[in-house]
């Protein structure tokens, strides 16, 4: 079979038609705008405030994620961003996107699905080119090398294929990827008045030409992305019928050519739709003037010729509609309305526990630390909580119960995502805009206040307001959108039955229509406001009777909340608060590089450093910026960066042999990996020379264990000193390996460094640290230590000290396997070098529950600690806290 007409020709042709449909709308869409701003809304008035840049100079997401390279068929490393504008934005690695480099890839996901199974993602393949599946055995078309994949699946573009290594990894990178599909699918703006309208119609009205009524899946994206699913919907049936049976190969071979084929198609039709939409719309908008003028002279005839037009057609066709709602649509209102409103108005009733939770919580964090310092922190936490992909996940997961079975196949709904993203949006908005009256109003209310108390009493009673203004708001989002919901799922199924009887006669109507105005009235826009008027009498019943009912939460249509606050829309809406700014002190100016490093991120990363993964057990040497990913260099990648999948799982299994072996620093393999709180250790630092007998404020890791440190460096893998011992290290050297001290020893260290590796430390010791180094990654040192270290290196390895003694070493250092007893008292006032990989952890307060490593982890016997301390990985630049990451 060969193609009727060429990709480009089958553009032109859908396009052409398209074209006609948009003139035609267009001046209805410009009419329907001018006389709804004579005439006014008479809507009810939202009573929350609306933020209008709510994520200007912030990052949503970033973090490190393995990406399959179809070209080499390998995984690599790439460090992907999420800016502002929800595109995903993948680099080299972290250095390439702090140094401005170029970016590896640009993904706008609209029209993607998220899928996280490879099966899902096989199933989808085996679907788009019937009549090839794989035989049962043979290798997929994509293999992943761990158990968390993440797939961007397209009807027609490409697809692209990530994992990451946790469970908790996948879910937190599937929220965030569910996130920009949601925000890219909704990429023609609302706030065109004239031009979103008139575009969204012509496609209904160019798909109604070709028969196709219901809703839609793929009017998702902005105007050239949506023109091009139009015309990839007729092109690709006989693309498929034409090339399909000439694909050769395995089956595997045949999808993935197919899959390319289809992309290279797509990105052609691409630009050339995006070129001839452009000129369409410049054509327009150059007679816009002369059409608006005409509209504003002759507004009040052109409303009068309508009106005469829209009583015939109401006469002809309104019985035959009545019959039909009556019969096919009416007993089945209730039911729709129903499964709309369960699943929506538990999403909503979650966004406002969201809310009132983060803030209660933000309420009690300041009552027990205080100052304004930490409600400037909270404040920038809270003012992103809409755009967090993580904490709104549990609002967005309630429309996944949206299910309309049996009702689906009746009214020709081909799929409910569009009701689902549509009611997700509302929630997001809703809560951000319940988030921004909160901050505007405690904002006014801050320079009133006295003390900590008046804070915490202001920030409770301004909650309970917004939270009576968002229950008011939500109830008229949410009727809304059932009302337009059940438009979109009537509407398309009543035209369609009355079509055969209906549609053929409307061409008479025609000439009811003056030649002047024909560019503002249509017989076909005229002919569905007649049928839609048939149907909404009932919709709206039915809305109102829930309403009357209180079902889920629905405020009546005769309720009207007064405006408590009759100066809040006064103060400049859509105006954005810096909290950092204007109470956190002024900030020096710092470079823009800096700036770039440090942008506000709204959800944190587990890890704030890349670290040495074992997928790029190597640095990876960063291509040319302008090279493309297929022409990567083998030469280029570095022996430790193995693409393959069997490479990667050696290397796995050689990283779990190393570290049970040789107990070295536990190295996870994460995308951005595990948080960890900032230690402020290295903030209480005394100086190197502090003399013995010196107390050193108190640190967070000398908190209740009797464990006293100032800025603690940890031991050395293994490093055992017994508990209880009394140790004086004046100038000794660090211990050799394996060097073991009873306990009973108290250790003092001035500046002391850890002991060397696989030295062991028991509870018990008693140590003071005046300026020692963070702890290396997987070190531990048991809970209930007290060690002092006024400038002492430790004993040499194996040193032994006999229990008891009190021992002074001016200068010399212990022999090799000198033994020291419990209760020996050593005093070594040099200064100490830091750990060495795999030390032990100084413990933390008491109470503090984590995970020490043991003899199964690291080779080594270690006491039974009472608290400690989790380890820092080496590299960790700055941990961060959940909602805010400072450096990314």
């Amino acid at each position: 079979m060969r193609l009727s007409r060429t990709p480009a020709e089958k553009t032109g042709k859908v396009l052409g038609e398209f074209a006609r449909c948009y003139k035609e709308q267009y001046g209805v869409a410009l009419f329907n705008s001018v006389r709804y701003e004579i005439e006014g809304n008479g809507g009810p008035q939202a009573q929350l405030l609306h933020r209008k840049v709510p994520l200007e100079d912030h990052v949503i997401y970033s973090g490190n994620l393995f990406q399959y390279i179809e070209e080499n068929k390998k995984w690599r490393n790439r460090f992907c961003v999420v800016p502002h504008n929800y595109g995903l934005v993948l680099y080299e690695n972290k250095l390439a996107y702090e140094r401005e480099l170029p970016p590896r890839v640009l993904i706008n996901s609209a029209g993607y699905k998220v899928l996280t199974s490879v099966e899902q993602y096989l199933e989808l393949v085996s679907s788009s080119l019937p009549g090839v599946t794989p035989k049962s055995g043979n290798a997929p078309i994509v293999k992943c090398p761990t158990d968390f994949p993440l797939i961007l699946w397209h009807p027609y573009a490409r697809h692209y294929y990530f994992c990451v290594m946790t469970g908790k990894e996948q879910e937190k990178w599937g929220a965030v990827f569910q996130d920009c599909v949601r925000h890219c699918n909704n990429g023609i703006s609302e706030d065109s008045k004239v031009e979103a309208p008139a575009f969204t119609d012509a496609v209904r009205m160019y798909r109604q030409s070709k028969e196709q009524y219901g809703t839609w899946d793929m009017l998702c994206g902005n105007q050239s992305q949506v023109l091009s699913n139009l015309v990839m919907e007729e092109l690709l049936p006989e693309l498929r019928s034409a090339i399909g049976p000439r694909l050769k190969g395995k089956a595997q071979e045949r999808q993935r050519t197919w899959i390319q084929i289809s992309d290279a198609v797509y990105r052609m039709v691409y630009e050339q739709t995006k070129a001839q939409y452009d000129a369409m719309v410049a054509k327009c908008e150059v007679e816009r003037a002369q059409m608006e003028s005409t509209i504003r002279t002759d507004m009040d005839q052109i409303i009068t010729s309508k009106e005469h037009l829209s009583s015939k057609i109401r006469a002809f066709v309104l019985p035959k509609a009545e019959i039909c709602v009556r019969n096919h649509v009416q007993p089945y209102i209730s039911s729709i309305l129903e499964a709309l409103m369960t699943p929506t108005s538990q999403g909503f009733a979650e966004v406002r526990e969201v809310f009132f939770k983060e803030v209660t919580d933000m309420n009690m964090n300041i009552v027990n630390e205080g100052g304004l310092e930490k409600l400037v922190e909270y404040m920038e936490k809270l003012s992103h909580l809409a755009f967090h992909p993580v904490k709104m996940q549990s609002c967005y997961e309630k429309m996944d119960q949206l299910k309309l079975e049996g009702l689906q196949q009746r009214f020709d709904v081909s799929s409910t995502s569009v009701f689902k993203q549509r009611a997700q949006i509302h929630m997001r908005q809703q809560m951000d805009d319940a988030v921004y009256t909160f901050e505007t109003l405690l904002h006014q209310e801050l320079g009133k206040l006295q003390g900590k108390d008046d804070l915490c009493k202001s920030i409770q009673r301004i909650l309970e307001r917004v939270l009576k203004k968002y229950d008011y708001d939500s109830s008229t989002v949410r009727k809304k959108f059932f009302r337009e919901a059940l438009l979109q799922i009537t509407i398309p199924f009543l035209l369609k039955k009355l079509a055969p009887t209906c549609k053929g006669e409307l061409a008479k109507f025609q000439e009811l229509i003056f030649e002047d105005f024909a560019s503002f009235i249509l017989v076909e826009n005229t002919y569905e406001e007649v049928v839609l008027q048939s149907v909404m009498k009932d919709i709206m019943q039915a809305v109102k009777e829930a309403a009357v009912q209180r079902k889920h939460n629905l405020y009546r249509d005769s309720m009207v909340m007064h405006n408590s606050d009759p100066n809040l829309h006064l103060l400049g809406e859509g105006i954005p608060i810096d909290w950092a700014e204007e109470h956190g002190g002024q900030p020096e100016a710092e470079p823009a590089a800096d700036k770039r490093r440090r942008a506000k991120q709204v959800v944190s990363v587990i890890q704030d450093d890349e670290g040495a993964l074992p997928y790029e057990a190597g640095a990876e040497a960063l291509l040319p910026p302008s090279s493309p990913e297929p022409q990567e260099p083998e030469p280029a990648v570095p022996p430790g960066s193995p693409g393959g999948v069997a490479e990667i799982r050696e290397m796995l299994a050689k990283e779990s042999t190393e570290e049970a072996a040789g107990g070295q620093a536990e190295e996870r393999l994460t995308n951005g990996t595990h948080a960890t709180r900032q230690s402020r250790a290295t903030e209480e630092v005394v100086a190197a020379g502090s003399a013995p007998g010196d107390d050193p404020p108190r640190g967070p890791a000398s908190d209740g264990d009797g464990a006293r440190r100032d800025a603690s460096v940890p031991p050395a893998s293994g490093a055992g000193v017994p508990s209880g011992d009394k140790v004086h290290h004046p100038t000794a050297p660090s211990p050799a390996p394996r060097a073991e001290i009873p306990s009973g020893d108290k250790v003092h260290h001035a500046t002391a460094a850890s002991p060397a590796s696989g030295a062991e430390i028991p509870t018990g010791d008693k140590m003071h640290q005046a300026t020692a180094a963070s702890p290396i990654s997987g070190a531990g040192v048991p809970s209930g230590d007290k060690e002092h270290h006024p400038t002492a290196p430790s004993p040499t390895s194996g040193a032994e000290i006999p229990s008891g003694d009190k021992e002074h070493h001016p200068t010399p250092a212990p022999a090799p396997r000198a033994e020291a007893p419990s209760g020996d008292e050593v005093h070594h006032p040099a200064a100490a070098a830091s750990p060495a990989p795999g030390a032990a952890v100084p413990s933390p307060p008491a109470g503090t529950d984590c995970h020490q490593p043991g003899d199964k982890e690291t080779g080594e016997e270690v006491a039974p600690p009472v608290a400690c301390s989790p380890p820092q990985p080496a590299g960790t630049t700055e941990s961060v806290v959940e909602g805010v990451q400072t450096e990314f």
